[in-house]
């Protein structure tokens, strides 16, 4: 049998080359996304910046940390503790002391975002002046870079300032030095110091206070967002690792699908075998070798191709800003055996079905002639898409009635599709010749015979038109459902926001700051303005006694929070928030209203507040809110600004203006910004799954043109009998293309059911969770890619058609396999 297989290969090279090139491509895919995960694995630790030339680093204390029955649970606090006065009184007596301060700087006209220094802490980055000199008086700065120069003068939201130097741009700030007192005045909190001593003398002198020392590469945990590296590395490892799923997804599909129609194709030829003497197990183990070699050389040319692609995709990686610029790829092996033997197991598992159809195979089928497909739909195949129907009706329901949250969450939405679309895939013979009879009940109306023969062609060819299809599915329901979700859920969120916001204006802060206090006085004191600020912080919990959750919060005063907010409560009321209590949402452990629950803020204080009310669960964006004195450090970035009877909109407006002038705040309508603010998918997120979709297009190409040569070429004896039965070379053309036009629109109708499915149990979620929005449809992207599959499917049949007439009718009627 290994001879015939090999000589099958040979004879049916075209038959063979879509699912060898689907497959390879697909190993090709994995073994990129395996060695990208393994370099990410070893991911070296940061190296210092701001205090690359320092010689010891005292930080305040960053981290959560919480002992628990099964060990310590740690989380990142985003307001570090200042050092202690009296730890700083110790380290003087070692040495030199110098206390760094770090502040937000809105100025006009400046970068994005500036930070504001002492500056005797330039020395230990090390920054030097290169034109000017270094600050003497309160409204002196050195600034980094060149958007400013020596003698120019800047307006910021701590007042008029003189530029009198310049120092080169590191990279990773825009920094501005004060002299040190008025950096002391301006930031009276010092979260961390630098000492010049011994650090061996200092570890001694602070252990126990609660402070970390930091020497070496560790200096670098006293830079800005020393995780920034980490953390862009972890999410480019959930990208990728979607990818690499859903490619090995598609892969089996269009595996699957290609030799299940090729079995189909081959039922004559298997006949003959069977009537020569071959026995059922003979010709399985044929099918079964003609698998494994494919499998072999495709897993062996993907990793090839791996090898290549990795680098170019770890180029772009950085280039796109996705991975940090330290990132390259290592010299793992492990990826390649994953890739080689998941491969030959995709090519294995794709032909199971199809070799157990092909050892069935009758030697009466030898005597077959007719092109109608019988008993397609086996008890097997219905029982296997009716179960994975109601695996996905089942685990659908027990979220909805559960935790609908669950199906808001990228692994959901990502996964679930893929249960319908191969369920689907399993019921096509059933459901495609509706379809196609639906597709073409007008064409089929119209005078001539054209629209009624593309009609019974693709309903009598359940096989090929489900073959064909199958791809289409694939790439439709996967655009559909993931950003279908995406959308639908942006939308979700702006309607939350925009129903919680009753405010009439807004004033947000520049990017990663603050509003200064002298701001928040001339606001307040505007006429006919009710002004709720508020501020970005976070609190922790601990849950089931091991997990410590870290929730967004944000800290508010009752009175002008209820003003200008109307919170989705379940229980409790906004004015029962004080200083002792915490309002909560219905997704806490804990939320019941009067309830004490134990709490850590965000700057690691441990309290124990009173629950004042519960927020419905929404979109999962309805975080806690607690009183600004349980939200230390943390600066107020949003001004709420309701009218006040009779006021006129367009004189608080003018006022609020003239208020927050030099602040580098912006004042927005509330519908201006609800636009402003209106929730966009991360970068990450939306690269992955474009990467998602792309590779789905990707195989639905290379299926559609396979299985379309494989289809037309095994039809050239009925398009020769359609030439003498007097049609035109163009008529026929056209009827191959129209046939093939309708399929692209039969598989493109089942994708939308796909992902209207999928779309619906968003929507009924979002509903349980007090959310009414209608479901999003990315209509142009669906589009596009039914376009793309259409122009594929109608030239890979009617080029081969093209080539098939140009024979002789005769002849061609003649053709046997």
């Amino acid at each position: 049998m290994l001879s015939v297989a090999l000589r099958t290969l040979h004879t049916r090279s075209t038959t063979f080359i879509g699912a060898f090139v689907a497959l390879s491509l697909g190993v090709a895919l994995l073994t990129v996304m395996g060695l990208a995960l393994d370099s990410s694995f070893d991911a070296p630790d940061g190296k210092p910046e701001r205090f690359a030339a320092a010689p010891v680093v005292v930080k305040g204390a960053d981290t959560l940390r919480v002992s628990t029955p099964i060990g310590v649970r740690t989380q990142r606090l985003a307001h570090p503790r200042a050092v202690p006065t009296e730890t700083v009184v110790k380290l003087k007596a070692l040495g030199t002391v110098v206390q760094d301060r770090t502040f937000a700087v809105n100025a006009v006209d400046g970068p994005g975002k500036l930070v504001g220094h002492p500056w005797s802490i330039a020395a230990f980055a090390p920054y030097e002046i290169t034109a000017g000199r270094a600050p003497k008086a309160a409204d002196e700065v050195v600034v980094s870079g060149d958007w400013s120069k020596p003698g120019e003068r800047v307006r910021t939201g701590h007042g008029a300032v003189r530029v009198v130097g310049t120092v080169a741009d590191r990279g990773f700030e825009n920094a501005v030095f004060y002299t040190d007192a008025q950096a002391a005045r301006l930031s009276p909190v010092s979260v961390q110091s630098v000492v010049d001593a011994d650090a061996a003398a200092v570890r001694r002198a602070v252990r126990g206070e609660g402070v970390q020392v930091l020497t070496g590469d560790a200096r670098h945990r006293a830079d800005s967002d020393p995780d920034r590296d980490r953390e862009a590395i972890t999410a480019m490892s959930a990208l990728f690792g979607t990818a690499g799923g859903v490619s090995a997804f598609v892969s089996v599909f269009v595996v699957a699908s290609t030799f299940a129609f090729t079995v189909a194709q081959r039922r004559r030829e298997f006949g003959l075998l069977r009537t020569a003497g071959a026995t059922p197990g003979q010709i399985r183990r044929m099918v079964f070798a003609e698998a494994l070699l494919v499998g072999v050389l495709a897993s062996a040319v993907g990793c090839l191709l791996g090898s290549y692609g990795a680098p170019l995709l770890a180029e772009w990686s950085v280039d796109a800003g996705l991975a940090p610029s330290w990132y390259t790829i290592g010299d793992g092996t492990w990826p390649y055996h994953m890739a080689f033997w998941t491969g030959l197991l995709v090519a294995l598992c794709g032909v199971v079905a199809a070799s157990w159809r092909a050892g069935r195979t009758s030697p009466t089928e030898a005597l077959r002639d007719a092109s109608v497909d019988s008993g397609v739909m086996t008890w097997g195949r219905l029982l296997s898409g009716m179960a994975l129907l109601l695996t996905a009706a089942i685990t659908l329901g027990m979220a909805l009635s559960g935790d609908p949250g669950e199906l808001l969450h990228r692994k959901s939405y990502v996964s679930r599709p893929m249960l319908l679309i191969t369920a689907f895939a399993f019921l096509a013979p059933i459901v495609v010749r509706p379809s196609v009879r639906l597709v073409a009940r007008l064409p089929a109306r119209l005078p001539g015979a054209g629209g009624m023969l593309v009609c019974e062609n693709a309903a009598t060819g359940v096989r090929r038109t489900a073959a064909i299809a199958a791809p289409v599915l694939v790439t439709v329901a996967l655009a559909g459902s993931l950003l279908g979700a995406t959308a639908t859920l942006n939308t979700a969120k702006a309607t939350e926001t925009r129903t919680q916001t009753t405010a009439a204006f807004v004033i947000t802060a520049a990017s990663g700051t603050g509003l200064d206090t002298a701001t928040l006085t001339r606001l307040r004191s505007v006429p006919g303005a009710k002004v709720s600020a508020t501020s970005s912080s976070a609190v922790h919990v601990m849950e089931d006694g091991v997990a410590l959750i870290g929730s967004e919060a944000r800290a508010a005063d009752p009175g002008p929070l209820a003003a200008t907010t109307r919170l989705p409560l379940a229980a409790g009321k906004v004015s029962g928030l004080d200083d002792g209590s915490i309002i909560v949402s219905e997704e806490w452990q804990r939320h019941t209203v009067g309830q004490r629950v134990q709490v850590w803020l965000d700057d690691g204080t441990r309290k124990t507040l009173r629950i004042a009310a519960v927020m419905t669960t929404g979109t999962g964006n309805n975080g806690a809110y607690v009183t600004p004195r349980n939200a230390p450090g943390a600066p107020v970035d949003r001004v709420d600004v309701a009218l006040a009877a009779g006021a006129d909109a367009g004189s608080v407006a003018a006022d609020l203006r003239a208020a927050m002038r030099d602040s580098g705040g912006q004042l927005l309508t509330k519908a201006e910004w609800v636009r402003a603010t209106y929730p966009e998918t991360n970068r990450t997120t939306r690269l992955g799954l474009m990467l998602v979709l792309g590779i789905a297009l990707l195989y639905t190409g290379i299926s559609l043109v396979n299985t379309m040569v494989m289809a037309t070429s095994d039809r050239v004896r009925d398009l020769a009998v359609l030439r003498l039965a007097g049609a035109t070379r163009w008529q026929v053309l056209r009827l191959v293309g129209a046939e093939a036009l309708m399929v692209v629109v039969v598989g493109a109708l089942l994708g939308m059911l796909v992902a209207g499915l999928d779309l619906a149990g968003i929507w009924g979620a979002l509903g349980l969770l007090s959310v009414w929005t209608p479901i999003e449809l990315p209509w142009a992207l669906i589009g596009t890619a039914v376009a793309a599959c259409a122009l594929l499917a109608l030239v890979a049949s009617v080029v081969p058609a093209w080539f098939a007439l140009r024979r002789r009718a005769v002849e061609s009627v003649g053709v046997r396999e």
